[in-house]
C-alpha cells in the first residue's frame, strides 16, 4: 500500500483529520511499549477509517476517539529507532525543518545546507557506530500551519528519533511543542528566544546564544566601542525575535547611561519606510545610533532607504543581519552597519576542523 500523506483528498475537513493524527501519535507514545502498535500501519489504517466513516455526522472528538480506539484494538509489530535505509543498511532518521521558499529562506537555505553537508561527512566516515543518518528534509514555506503539518508527519509516519531546524522563534513554535509531545528532541539552529526551552521542555535545545545575550553584547559595543550615548529604536512589531531583541538591548542600554530619543517601529513585509525616516529627521538632534530590531526579508531595504535619505549614523542589530539580503540589496550603503552573529565564519581562524568545514561548504554549495 502507499504511504499516505498527511492531509488527504478524502472530503474529511482537514483540522479535523489533523487532529485523529495528533491523538494516534500521543496514544501512540503511551502505548507503543505495552502493545506493539507500529506507527506506519496504523496512520495507514486511520487512511482507511477515514474514507469509511467520512460521511457520519459526528463531532470531531467523538469521531477522533473511535479512530483511536479502533487503531489501538490492533495488534502490529513494534517500530524500531533505528531503522534500515533502502540499502538495508540501518540508519538514524532525523527530521530537519527549514524554510527553503518563503521568509527565512535566506537563513535556512545555508542552515539546511550546512546539515546536509555534516550528515554526510559523518556517513562517509562510517557513519554513528556503524549506523548511518538519514536526514528527512521538509520546506516550512514559513507557515505555521505547515510547519506544524510536516512535525506531524516526522512524528507519525517517517518515525524520527530527533529534529532539528529553523532560524526563527515563531517558527520554532509551530514545531517543538509537537515533537515534545511525543518525546522527540527539537534543537534549533538559530532561533535565540531565550524563552524557548521553557515553552517546550524538556526537548527542546538551542544551539545558539540568547537574544538576553546578544543585545547586551550590542549594547556595550554601541556604548563603550561606538561611544553611542543616544540610540534611535526600530522593531519589527510582528516578531518574537525582534521584540525581544530591542527589549534586552534597551535595557542594557540603560544600563549604561545610554538614552532612547525615539522608539518607532515597523511591520514584517514592509518595503517602504519614508514615515520612519521623517520621524527621525524631524527630531531636534539625529541620535549617535541606530538599533533597528529587524528581519532578514527587510533590512536591506531599511538600510538603503536611510542611507539614501542622507542618515549616516551607525546601524546597529541582531543576527537576523547574517544573511545576502543586506548586502545584495542595499549593496555600498551597508557600509557602517553592525550586527552581531554566533561566530565569524571565515576558514582562515579557528580549529582545523572548522576551517576544513567551511572550505568544504564551500565547494559543495
Amino acid at each position: 500500500m502507499a504511504q499516505p500523506s498527511i492531509l488527504l483528498a478524502t472530503g474529511l475537513p482537514a483540522r479535523l483529520e489533523l487532529r485523529c493524527r495528533r491523538m494516534l501519535v500521543l496514544h501512540l507514545g503511551e502505548n507503543t511499549m505495552t502493545r506493539g502498535i507500529d506507527a506506519m500501519e496504523a496512520h495507514r489504517w486511520l487512511d482507511e477509517i477515514i474514507v469509511k466513516f467520512q460521511g457520519e455526522r459526528m463531532q470531531a472528538k467523538s469521531f477522533c476517539s473511535l479512530v483511536v480506539a479502533v487503531l489501538l484494538g490492533c495488534a502490529c509489530p513494534a517500530p524500531a529507532s533505528i531503522q534500515q535505509g533502502a540499502d538495508g543498511k540501518a540508519t538514524i532518521k532525523i527530521g530537519v525543518l527549514y524554510n527553503l521558499t518563503g521568509a527565512q529562506a535566506s537563513l535556512d537555505i545555508p542552515s539546511a545546507n550546512g546539515a546536509k553537508l555534516a550528515a554526510k561527512q559523518v556517513n562517509d566516515a562510517g557513519g554513528i557506530d556503524g549506523k548511518m543518518i538519514e536526514l528527512l528534509l521538509y520546506d516550512g514555506t514559513g507557515d505555521p500551519a505547515t510547519i506544524s503539518r510536516l512535525t506531524d508527519r516526522l512524528v507519525a509516519l517517517d518515525r524520527v528519533v530527533a529534529m532539528m531546524g529553523f532560524s526563527d522563534t515563531d517558527m520554532v513554535m509551530a514545531a517543538a511543542p509537537i515533537a515534545a509531545q511525543a518525546g522527540i528532541p527539537f534543537v534549533t539552529s538559530g532561533a535565540t528566544s531565550p524563552k524557548l526551552p521553557e515553552k517546550a521542555s524538556p526537548n527542546l535545545y538551542l544551539a545558539c546564544f540568547g537574544d538576553n545575550i546578544q543585545a547586551a553584547a550590542a549594547a556595550e559595543y554601541a556604548f563603550n566601542t561606538l561611544n553611542a550615548k543616544t540610540a534611535y529604536l526600530m522593531t519589527d512589531q510582528d516578531m518574537e525575535y525582534t521584540v525581544l531583541l530591542s527589549g534586552y538591548f534597551t535595557t542594557r542600554f540603560r544600563d549604561l547611561g545610554g538614552r532612547i530619543v525615539l522608539d518607532d517601529k515597523f511591520h514584517t513585509g514592509d518595503k517602504e519606510f519614508s514615515a520612519q525616516i521623517n520621524r527621525l529627521k524631524a527630531a531636534n538632534s539625529l541620535p549617535d545610533l541606530l538599533f533597528i530590531s529587524s528581519g532578514p526579508e527587510e533590512i536591506g531595504h531599511i538600510v538603503q532607504q536611510f542611507r539614501k535619505s542622507g542618515i549616516t549614523r551607525p546601524i546597529l542589530g541582531g543576527d537576523a543581519y547574517d544573511s545576502p539580503n543586506l548586502v545584495g540589496i542595499a549593496g555600498k550603503n551597508s557600509e557602517n552597519v553592525y550586527f552581531t552573529a554566533h561566530a565569524l565564519m571565515n576558514e582562515a581562524n579557528g580549529k582545523k576542523k572548522k576551517k576544513k568545514f567551511i572550505a568544504d561548504y564551500r565547494q559543495e554549495y
